[in-house]
């Protein structure tokens, strides 16, 4: 993928998968420490040590609608074609967290892409899962906490047309000085 915040997406998506109900977010785009990568943690229903060690191989998934599966392998091939890392620890019935960290300067590195609609892709197609967002660069730190909203709105719908368009909004200006 030639974007970053298409990547996160595909692991988001593998979050939603296994059933989460809280998905934590966390971005980072620094200069100085030459690092740009995320992590995604989630509450689902995690995975065996054996199914860990298989899930960099792409034609090893768990989903029954077909028999191979990317993103992981593609985020590994990343990392090792630019001096990052992917980490990725989960345990049955607990969640799993998967981190990438690339180093900036390296030029097979790809742009982070359109972060903010990414995000409000994901929260307006899920609103019955919770996100914990961060997102950090050299200078800016940005947090969007859907639970916290939703506490806010004492019961009004996420997705309702006003309360969804103040979220879109909430986070572009939240991210509008995101390094792309």
């Amino acid at each position: 993928m030639d974007e970053l915040s298409l990547n996160l997406l595909d692991i988001v998506q593998n979050s939603i998968h296994a059933n989460a109900t809280l998905i934590t977010i966390n971005v980072i785009d620094h200069q100085q420490m030459n690092c740009i990568g995320f992590e995604v943690i989630d509450n689902g229903c995690g995975m065996t040590d054996e199914q860990v060690s298989k899930v960099i191989d792409p034609f090893y998934t768990t989903r029954t609608t077909r028999t191979v599966g990317f993103g992981i392998p593609f985020l590994q091939q990343l990392a090792d074609e630019t001096d990052g890392e992917l980490k990725l620890s989960s345990v049955l019935n607990s969640g799993t967290k998967l981190s990438l960290k690339l180093k900036k300067d390296n030029i097979d590195v790809p742009v982070m892409g359109n972060l903010a609609d990414t995000l409000f892709t994901i929260i307006q197609a899920n609103q019955t899962i919770d996100f914990y967002f961060k997102y950090l660069d050299d200078v800016h730190e940005f947090i969007f906490d859907s639970k916290e909203i939703k506490e806010i709105l004492d019961g009004v719908d996420i997705n309702s047309p006003e309360i969804i368009l103040w979220i879109k909004d909430y986070i572009k200006e939240g991210l509008k000085n995101e390094i792309t």
